[in-house]
């Protein structure tokens, strides 16, 4: 998830193991949760805006020797 502070600086917050069924609208939903509940505060400015956020997958093959 990215977002912007207060004073326009790029934050990212990273979820490991995200739920599989998760909509757009279910993410942008906590997004502005945590906007709006001002948790966070990066050296003393506050998450201000949602920019965007995205799912990432990996594959893992083991391999056998």
């Amino acid at each position: 998830m990215n977002f912007k502070t207060s004073g326009n600086k790029k934050i990212s917050i990273s979820v490991d193991n995200p739920r599989e069924n998760l909509t757009s609208t279910d993410i942008k939903n906590v997004m502005d949760g945590i906007v709006a509940a001002d948790i966070f505060d990066y050296k003393g400015e506050s998450l201000a805006e949602v920019v965007n956020a995205k799912i990432i997958t990996t594959e893992t093959e083991e391999i056998t020797f």
